[in-house]
């Protein structure tokens, strides 16, 4: 018998959330649900995206990795700003 031919993963998706969900529901009835606070959500997407990030330029073979959100390097002309001639 193969590995993936076992257990959680070889089940149809739908019968694994349905599984899932049934033992987050007890958890909480329980009382012993992990529930964030929002300083643990806040580092957790840190984490997430300082990952996602880095996949990202490891996939795309790396590139200036100085944070340039907000920078005016190239401002958009006055024509695009519509600045220009309203007549």
């Amino acid at each position: 018998m193969a590995k993936e031919d076992r257990g959680f993963a070889s089940m149809d998706r739908n019968k694994q959330r349905d599984i899932a969900s049934k033992g987050g529901k007890a958890a909480h009835q329980k009382g012993t649900a992990h529930e964030w606070t929002s300083e643990e959500a806040r580092e957790a997407g840190r984490k997430g995206g300082m990952a996602s990030h880095r996949r990202k330029q490891q996939q795309g073979g790396g590139g200036d990795t100085t944070n340039t959100a907000g920078s005016n390097e190239n401002p958009p002309s006055s024509e695009m700003m519509g600045n220009g001639d309203l007549g």
